[in-house]
């Protein structure tokens, strides 16, 4: 049985999808926590001021994905279909997700809340922290090469044990680099 396919559809208040595929859909102020999303596919969608917290994501499809205004908490985007899996988050709460593994080159975060959001193995080259809480986020053995850290701040990344080379970072976020020495850096707030 072929499973439906939705182009160019505007979705409002909804909380609950179809199974199937979603193409340049707009989706405003659904609330779809909870929900299983598993094995739906979608390719340039919107997703605006939406609740998406605790979604089951079993080999969804999330092709050119944008994240605006949306309440993300606690998804597991470790079990996405990893093939193409391209998104943007803006002005988002993904705290306590995890991208475990994932190569996600290229993504951009800005002025989202990654509060204990796990990046651990992840392969994050020239992604963007834009404004960025990072507070207990883990990144352990995570490929953050040409990142962008200038302007997130409470994160504590240990250089020994990733891979940040040419990764940018401001001069009041070095200590973020430096936590796990203990040592107190005068002149520097933190």
């Amino acid at each position: 049985m072929e499973q439906p396919c939705f182009e160019d559809t505007t979705f409002e208040k909804v909380t609950h999808l179809s199974k199937g595929e979603y193409e340049n859909c707009d989706f405003k102020n659904c609330d779809f926590s909870n929900a299983d999303f598993s094995g739906i596919r979608f390719l340039e969608c919107i997703f605006t001021a939406c609740n998406l917290s605790l979604l089951t994501l079993g080999n969804v499809t999330f092709q050119k994905i944008k994240f605006n205004d949306c309440k993300m908490l606690g998804l597991h985007f470790e079990h996405c279909n990893s093939f193409g899996l391209t998104f943007r988050f803006e002005n988002c709460n993904l705290n306590m997700s995890s991208f475990y593994g994932l190569k996600i080159k290229k993504t951009v975060f800005s002025r989202t809340q990654l509060q204990e959001t796990d990046f651990s193995e992840a392969d994050l080259t020239d992604a963007l922290f834009d404004d960025c809480d990072l507070t207990r986020a883990a990144f352990s053995n995570t490929t953050l090469i040409n990142a962008d850290f200038r302007t997130a701040y409470n994160y504590s990344i240990n250089p020994e044990i990733n891979r940040i080379k040419k990764a940018k970072f401001s001069l009041s976020g070095i200590t973020g680099l430096l936590n796990k020495y203990d040592i107190q850096i005068d002149g520097i707030k933190s």
